[in-house]
């Protein structure tokens, strides 16, 4: 199992951080229908009740986008991941398919506000993972992106480097059809509130549509 540390920068850039991670074994498939039937009924609700300027006071979302300023980041140019999600939606543009653990990590990070990591746990270097702050030009890929400049975003770093921020996961470590064990990392920058219903979230979620038993919770602060 892992170790999840958070660094000092963290601690003092956000003293109420709450950390859950889920471990669990899966079996991933290209294509979920029962899944998707639940992405399409949130995104029908999503629609009929929020602005496009509500979804940044959302209390989860709002509490990341504090961390990115207070760590140097504009989060209006780098937005966090489950913001990014939601604007997506209310403009009128499909969540993309990609497979069935990334389909589920978008729900919850869509109906939680919870920017959260997933990544094929076995491809994860070492035992320890530290939540820091990014540093000038230091490598990191992410997903889709190319080079991604994460000088100041919050960031989980394994033995070689980082492998994920609020913003985008890293090519290394992402889950993908072979992937057989997941690590799914729920980042409480607002704290306690939510945080133990959006990890149970993504264990029902993996019970019912990736062949697991939810694995287990990690938390850590």
């Amino acid at each position: 199992m892992y170790n999840i540390t958070i660094s000092e920068e963290i601690k003092n850039a956000c003293p109420i951080f709450k950390g859950a991670a889920v471990y669990a074994e899966v079996t991933n498939t290209a294509f979920c229908e029962g899944l998707w039937e639940e992405i399409n009924a949130f995104t029908k609700e999503l629609i009929s009740t929020t602005q496009p300027e509500d979804i940044k006071l959302h209390p989860a979302i709002a509490a990341t986008r504090e961390v990115y300023k207070r760590c140097g980041k504009d989060p209006s140019r780098y937005r966090p991941s489950a913001e990014a999600l939601r604007r997506r939606l209310i403009r009128g543009i499909d969540l993309y398919q990609i497979d069935t653990l990334v389909d589920l990590i978008n729900l919850v990070s869509l109906r939680s506000g919870y920017s959260i990591g997933g990544f094929d746990a076995d491809k994860i270097q070492g035992s320890n993972l530290e939540l820091g702050v990014g540093r000038a030009e230091e490598p990191f890929e992410g997903i889709g992106r190319g080079v991604l400049n994460i000088e100041g975003l919050p960031v989980y770093r394994d033995a070689i480097g980082g492998i994920g921020t609020p913003t985008s996961d890293n090519e290394r470590t992402k889950m993908d059809l072979d992937t057989k064990h997941i690590l799914a990392i729920v980042n409480g920058y607002s704290g306690q509130e939510g945080l133990r219903e959006a990890a149970g979230m993504i264990q029902e979620l993996l019970k019912k549509y990736a062949s697991s038993d939810g694995g287990e919770i990690i938390y850590f602060e």
